[in-house]
């Protein structure tokens, strides 16, 4: 048994005939490991399979479910942008339309009209009746006649 050892780069090396028996004994024991992996390989089990085959099938409806998830909520984006946009320019007009209609009207020429032709005047103290609403509506429901002072 001639062995040399030789040091490089603080790794150490050996030549002779003990490193090629160790070596082959290396590899049979990688092929025996190799090979009965690959034996497991080629011979999957029925339920093995069945179980890959359902989980394949639940993946691809669950993955159909969230496209189509995705799609729904995008196309609900489009339309609440869409309704929104249109709000926007319904406003805007309402708010044309209402500046026109205020502008066309002249309060002071209509106080006039309301006193001189048709003898309307302010109400007195004694005219004036307050009612509260106890029951916390926004109206008042009147049951009874309004009495009169």
């Amino acid at each position: 048994m001639n062995e040399r050892y030789r040091y490089e780069y603080n790794a150490e090396y050996a030549d002779g005939n003990t490193v090629r028996r160790r070596q082959k004994q290396q590899e049979e024991r990688f092929r025996e490991v190799k090979g009965g992996q690959n034996r497991r390989r080629k011979h999957m089990s029925f339920g093995y399979m069945a179980f890959l085959c359902l989980a394949m099938a639940a993946v691809a409806v669950v993955a159909t479910c969230y496209v189509s998830l995705r799609m729904q909520i995008t196309n609900s984006a489009n339309t609440i942008s869409a309704l929104e946009s249109q709000l926007n320019e319904l406003r805007q007009e309402n708010d044309e339309k209402y500046n026109k209609a205020s502008s066309n009207v002249d309060l002071d020429e209509i106080k006039r009209i309301a006193m001189e032709e048709y003898g309307m005047t302010y109400a007195d103290e004694n005219q004036i009746v307050t009612y509260s609403d106890e029951g916390g509506d926004d109206y008042v429901r009147q049951n009874e006649a309004i009495p009169q002072k």
